[in-house]
Formats: structure tokens, sequence, C-alpha cells
């Protein structure tokens, strides 16, 4: 092969978007140093889109979850519009996944469950943090820590009530990899009447 990188076919592909996401995804382990990160893009209810880093966190039959405080941009914008986009880029093998869709909170369950494995340092934080909100200061978000620390003194801190779990439902995938000359294979899934589409798009 003259190119380092590993050329891309439909024909290559699992007919499940989700066992060949899991396939690129172990494969990026040894490779990138927190492959979990992933770009979340979401629409405000004026039609601005927003786009920031979050970390994936649960990956399902059902979907790609995070987890967020619900008053957050992201938040706000997922009430608005219940869709977004989700993108992972694995530099050292050239290859990024895009998955767009439909979001839906996950159930309390789900999200006391996530929460109670959070170090205890996080669920302060999660009490703490007024998440997208104008702060005074460093010290005002500080203060709030000590101060819930020491209210939560020996004692086991609850999920707060604005934090848990979306999970993004997926209606559309792109497996992109880089070749040589800008001449990338992008292979797309999309749903059909017996499962999944699979088929090229030009780069």
């Amino acid at each position: 092969m003259s190119e380092q990188w590993v050329p891309l076919d439909v024909a290559d592909v699992d007919a499940d978007p989700f066992v060949q996401f899991h396939r690129w995804f172990d494969e990026a382990q040894p490779l990138v140093r927190e492959r979990e990160a992933i770009a979340l893009a979401t629409v405000g209810a004026d039609g601005m889109p927003h786009q920031r880093m979050v970390l994936l966190r649960d990956v399902n039959a059902d979907g790609f979850g995070w987890f967020t405080n619900y008053d957050s941009t992201k938040g706000h914008d997922l009430a608005a519009h219940a869709q977004a986009a989700l993108l992972w880029y694995c530099e050292p093998l050239g290859r990024q996944i895009r998955i767009e869709g439909i979001v839906s909170r996950m159930s309390a369950t789900e999200s006391d469950a996530y929460y109670a494995s959070r170090p205890r340092g996080h669920q302060i934080g999660a009490h703490a943090s007024n998440q997208s909100q104008r702060l005074s200061s460093r010290a005002e978000l500080e203060d709030r820590v000590r101060e819930l620390t020491e209210q939560f003194e020996g004692h086991a801190i609850p999920r707060p009530a604005h934090w848990g779990g979306y999970r993004l439902h997926p209606t559309r995938f792109e497996f992109w990899q880089h070749r040589s000359d800008r001449l990338h294979d992008r292979v797309i899934y999309e749903p059909s009447t017996t499962g999944w589409e699979r088929f090229r798009t030009s780069p």
C-alpha cells in the first residue's frame, strides 16, 4: 500500500453501524489518550449553533449518551430543538465518525447510577456549578464548593435534579477515512425498511 491510511469501502464496514462504531472505537484505544471525547453540536431557540466537547459515557443499541447540567446552554438548546450531532475524531488513524439524531433525556435511574459512580468532588461540583450562568469570580464558585463540602460531610451526596444524562438516537452515521490527495473515503448509514442502508459519497 502506498499510503499510511487503510482504505474504507462499503464492503469493509459492518451492516450494523453500532458494531462498526465499536470496531473503530476499540482500535483507537491504545492510540488516543481520551478517546471518549466527542464534539456535541446543538442549535438554540434563536437558530444559533453551539458546539462543545463532552465525554461519551454510554453506548448501547439505543444510542450514545453523555451527562451534563440540564440548565446549561446545551440543555436549553435541546429543550428547544431535540436534535443534535456528535463528532468523534481519531487523528492517529485518520478517522472520524459523524452521528446525527434525536435526543432525549435518560431515565432518572440511569442518571442516578452514573452519578453514584462519580468521584465525590465531581458530585459536589454538579451541585456547585450553575453551568453557563454568569459568575462574578472564581472565588464565588470556590466558596460554594466549600459550603457544600461542609454540608454533605459524612453523608452521601444526592444527584441534583438539574443534572443527568442525555442520549442521542441516531438517524444517520458517516464513517470518514483519511486518504491521500484529499480523496477521502466516506461511508454513510441511513435507516431503511430492512435496517440500515450503506452507501459511499464523494469526498
